[in-house]
């Protein structure tokens, strides 16, 4: 009996001793393809290297560092949101509109409203919040002489760089302040500088407004003569066009050359046939 427990014992540890030493193999065999692997990757990223080392650079830079994205433009907008992004009315009537921006002042614009007056032309006029509220006589007056109002912000900042709360206030300030004067919340909105972001896009489509720029620029800002603010838009304009002006404009701007230039336009255009609307009659659009 105890030869027997021997011999059990004995086989035991020769089991033991067996498993043991293949379980000491196969880590060494493990480690040795490990370590070959190693071998193997450290030898392609040596020819990797060397690869590239002979395949010239390419010059303007990975595309990564040149492609990176970036915000849309003011095309890609206007192509983006075609529907409510406008720069031009319809070419299928001989129409335009005479639109101007940065109103009311106290010396511009009463003289480009006696120009229109005296020429019998409705005009559409983005106004500037808080200059309505230092001037609501001229503004009762553009009102009262059948004249369009759209918003063109609260105090002319340039929108893009606002916080979302802040451009807001923007424009539903200037509605406020535009309704208690004709009675109507606009559908229009000019951003100052024609500068607007997409989010702030998207925002203004949620409350129904349009956005109105412009494709003929008189660049009367410029302090352009009489003479020079016609030709830029008698060269440019086309049944359809949405015509820039200003009837205010910021410290040391002189717009003298628009007044000059509104009976020019006015009469060249009306003997070629065209007539002039408010921005609301060339789209067919709710003012």
């Amino acid at each position: 009996m105890s030869l027997f427990l021997v011999f059990i014992v004995a086989a035991s540890g020769c089991a033991q001793g067996n498993t043991q030493k293949s379980g000491q193999q196969a880590g060494q065999t493990k480690t040795q393809a490990k370590s070959q692997n190693n071998k193997q990757a450290k030898s392609q990223m040596k020819t990797q290297s060397t690869n590239q080392a002979k395949t010239p650079q390419l010059a303007g830079g990975p595309e990564r560092s040149v492609r990176s994205p970036g915000p849309m433009t003011l095309a890609d907008l206007r192509s983006k949101y075609r529907g409510m992004f406008l720069l031009n009315g319809p070419s299928t009537k001989r129409e335009v509109a005479l639109t101007f921006d940065d109103a009311p002042d106290a010396n511009f614009t009463p003289k480009v409203l006696d120009a229109l007056k005296k020429a019998g032309v409705k005009a559409t006029f983005f106004v500037v919040g808080n200059r309505v509220a230092a001037h609501p006589d001229i503004v009762n007056r553009m009102v009262r002489e059948g004249h369009v109002l759209g918003n063109h912000s609260y105090t002319h900042a340039n929108l893009p760089k606002l916080k979302d709360a802040s451009f807001r206030d923007e424009i539903l300030k200037t509605d406020r302040i535009i309704r208690s004067h004709t009675g109507y919340l606009p559908s229009y909105v000019r951003p100052p500088y024609g500068n607007i972001s997409e989010h702030q896009i998207q925002w203004l489509r949620s409350e129904h407004k349009t956005i109105v720029n412009w494709n003929v620029d008189s660049l009367d800002w410029k302090g352009l003569s009489g003479e020079q603010v016609s030709t830029n838009i008698l060269a440019h304009v086309k049944p359809g066009s949405i015509i820039l002006q200003h009837a205010a404009g910021g410290t040391g701007e002189d717009l003298t050359g628009t007044v000059d230039a509104l009976p020019k336009v006015i009469s060249k255009l009306r003997k070629d046939g065209v007539k002039f609307v408010t921005v609301p009659e060339l789209l067919g659009t709710p003012k």
